[in-house]
């Protein structure tokens, strides 16, 4: 009986111990991992900025009042923001679109493919 009582408790122990162990786990794999996009603004409407990454793709960025909008250390606005403008936006990704947190425009123009 004294055995079976120590191996619940040691059942018991590992349980708890592996929950404790995945949950942050599966907590961070859904939505809590910051995204980060490069690239060149392609259209802008409204807080919908149209992003198109360095490796060819477009990428929809949301800009809402939380967003941190900086152009070299000053602090900007969205209306900083035009077609052609190079930027870094981060922020959280879901279902394809990023809402920024924070977004750096570039100081300098991008350069045209060539």
């Amino acid at each position: 009986m004294y055995t079976k009582a120590i191996m619940r408790r040691s059942l018991i122990a590992g349980l708890a111990l592996a929950a404790v162990l995945i949950v942050p786990a599966a907590v961070l794999a859904h939505g809590a991992h910051v995204h980060k996009v490069v690239g060149t603004v392609s259209t802008i409407d409204g807080n919908h900025v149209m992003v198109k990454t360095t490796d060819g793709k477009t990428v929809m960025v949301m800009l809402n009042a939380k967003t941190k909008i900086t152009q070299g250390k000053v602090k900007a606005d969205a209306a900083a923001l035009k077609a052609g403008s190079r930027l870094v936006a981060q922020g959280t990704e879901d279902k394809g679109i990023v809402t920024a947190t924070v977004v750096q425009i570039g100081t300098a123009p991008a350069v045209a493919a060539r």
